[in-house]
C-alpha cells in the first residue's frame, strides 16, 4: 500500500500559467496572426501591379528608437522591482510611458508627412495598407500605453515589488511584443515599399 503511495508523491507537477498570462499569450499569437496575414496580402497584392512608389517617412527611423529605448527602460523598471529598487522602478515607468506616448504622437506625424507626400489611405492600396499597418499597431499600442499607466499607479501605491511581479511580468511581454512587431513592420515596409 505504501509503494502506491510514494507513487503519487513522486508525480511531476503540470506546468502552470497564470491565467491572466494564459490570455496575454493568446492574444499575443492572434496578433501575430492578423499581421502576418495582412503582411502576406501586402507582397500578393505589391505583385499584382498598380502600386504607388514612395519612401517612407523619416520620422519612422525615430519612432523606432523611441520604442527599442522604451523597451530599455521598462526592462529598467522590471529588475528594478525584482530587486525592490522602488524608486528606480517608478523612474523607468514614467519615462517609459513617456516614450510610449512619444511613440504615439510620432506615429500622427507620420501620417502628416505621408499626406504631404499625396499618400492617402484612400486611392491606391500602397498607402491603405500603410495606414492599416501603422494604425492597427497603434491601436495596440494604446491599450499598451493604457497599461503602462495602470502598472504606474500600482507602482506608485506600492502594489508592484519583487513579492508581486504578475503585473509587471505581463506589462513587460506586451511591451517587448509591440516594439518586436513594430520593427518586423518597420523591416518589412522598408524592404517591400
Amino acid at each position: 500500500m505504501e509503494e502506491k503511495f510514494a507513487f503519487v508523491e513522486n508525480a511531476e507537477q503540470p506546468i502552470a500559467m497564470h491565467p491572466k498570462k494564459f490570455a496575454l499569450w493568446l492574444f499575443i499569437v492572434t496578433v501575430v496572426m492578423i499581421f502576418a496575414s495582412m503582411t502576406s496580402a501586402y507582397i500578393v497584392r505589391q505583385s499584382e501591379g498598380n502600386w504607388l512608389e514612395f519612401d517612407l517617412p523619416e520620422i519612422f527611423w525615430y519612432t523606432t528608437g523611441v520604442i527599442i529605448l522604451s523597451s530599455v527602460t521598462l526592462h529598467w523598471s522590471y529588475l528594478s522591482a525584482k530587486k525592490d529598487e522602488l524608486g528606480n522602478l517608478k523612474t523607468g515607468m514614467i519615462i517609459t510611458t513617456v516614450l510610449g506616448l512619444t511613440f504615439l504622437v510620432g506615429q500622427w506625424y507620420s501620417w502628416v508627412a505621408l499626406v504631404d507626400r499625396d499618400v492617402f489611405f484612400v486611392g491606391n492600396p500602397a498607402g491603405s495598407f500603410l495606414y492599416v499597418f501603422t494604425g492597427l499597431h497603434a491601436l495596440h499600442l494604446i491599450s499598451g500605453v493604457i497599461f503602462l499607466i495602470i502598472v504606474l499607479i500600482s507602482s506608485f501605491k506600492y502594489e508592484v515589488h519583487s513579492k508581486s511581479m504578475d503585473r509587471m511580468e505581463m506589462l513587460v511581454t506586451y511591451w517587448h511584443f509591440l516594439g518586436g512587431l513594430w520593427i518586423y513592420l518597420f523591416m518589412f515596409l522598408l524592404l517591400n515599399h
